[in-house]
């Protein structure tokens, strides 16, 4: 949790120097009006997955790197004001499945899984190493596949990679928001005097009021929606499965492990079934943005490869003599 904040926190203070160093960007503009189409983030998009479309001209170096985070931070922040009444009509009735589950679902649902996890220690040791993964381990996992692409030279898995972490965090910048307005209780907090827990939204002025004694609430006891583990699990399972969707196991062990950190997180009793809910959807969202968004440069440095001018060299051999030969392409 402390290092998803720091992260947020430095995310934050660089928007301004990125800002300022993409002012002239011609790259940033193309994106921004390739976004603007209904393919931002819609199913008319068709994306080429093909190995060789991860070449020298698509690759992302540094300064790409920065641009695609700053460019997938402004189209995910902005996308409310470019969704479409069908977009709208998803979101309504999303919101009314996550009312329906917070009113009347969040509390049994808790009370299961606790019940459950009290009564078998095979669950609850499994529960607290299945939702590392939604942290440390998939860190490590990560950083394991981008070196495996770096040493073998696969594109490919290097991109991926890349745009995991790039998924990473943005989901980090929405959640951790989302978090401080919502100031939401988790269930593993115990009011001490009502001597429940309850899945209360404090909102997020919460953590400058002090109790009777003077102190401050724990701010971990309030910063149960969404959850944050099943966003960044989602987030990375979607950059996966769909640059590796012709691979049939891919997307389902991606999609699948991110279920069960999203689970475990009921069973470690960090997080109400809303939270978890919200979470994959958040998640699900950025990954989906992040790698249509790359998908809009591959084109882009396509297209830019295509209009360069070649030269090239030949040497033929006629009626005994050799005849030099140069040839100049405009494109």
């Amino acid at each position: 949790m402390r290092n998803r904040f720091i992260i947020f926190t430095l995310f934050l203070f660089s928007i301004p120097a990125l800002a300022i160093s993409q002012q002239k960007d011609t790259l940033i503009k193309k994106l921004d009006s390739l976004s603007k189409r209904p393919d931002s983030v819609g199913s008319k998009q068709k994306n080429d997955i093909s190995p060789e479309t991860y070449n020298e001209n698509t690759k992302i170096t540094p300064r790409v790197y920065m641009v695609l985070v700053w460019d997938d931070m402004k189209q995910q922040i902005t996308s409310p004001f470019r969704a479409t009444s069908q977009d709208w009509l998803k979101i309504g009735g999303f919101g009314l499945v996550t009312t329906a589950v917070v009113l009347f679902a969040d509390k049994p649902v808790n009370r299961l899984v606790v019940g459950i996890r009290k009564n078998s220690n095979t669950i609850a040791s499994t529960s607290n190493y299945v939702t590392r993964f939604g942290a440390t381990y998939e860190v490590y996992t990560l950083a394991a596949l981008g070196a495996f692409g770096l040493i073998f030279k696969k594109e490919k898995t290097k991109t991926t990679t890349l745009l995991a972490t790039q998924a990473y965090l943005t989901a980090i910048v929405l959640e951790t928001s989302l978090k401080f307005l919502t100031g939401r209780q988790r269930p593993s907090y115990y009011d001490p005097l009502t001597t429940t827990n309850s899945p209360t939204w404090h909102g997020p002025f919460y953590q400058f009021i002090k109790d009777k004694n003077g102190t401050r609430p724990n701010v971990l006891t309030y910063q149960s929606f969404p959850s944050g583990h099943t966003t960044l699990a989602f987030a990375a399972a979607t950059v996966f499965a769909m640059e590796y969707r012709n691979t049939r196991f891919i997307p389902i062990i991606a999609y699948s492990a991110a279920t069960l950190v999203g689970l475990s997180r009921l069973t470690e009793n960090a997080h109400w079934a809303s939270d978890v809910l919200v979470g994959a959807a958040l998640g699900f969202l950025c990954g989906r943005q992040v790698v249509n968004n790359y998908h809009r440069y591959s084109k882009i440095q396509s297209q830019t490869a295509k209009k360069k001018n070649t030269l090239s060299f030949s040497l033929n051999y006629q009626y005994g003599t050799l005849l030099p030969g140069v040839v100049y392409r405009f494109r």
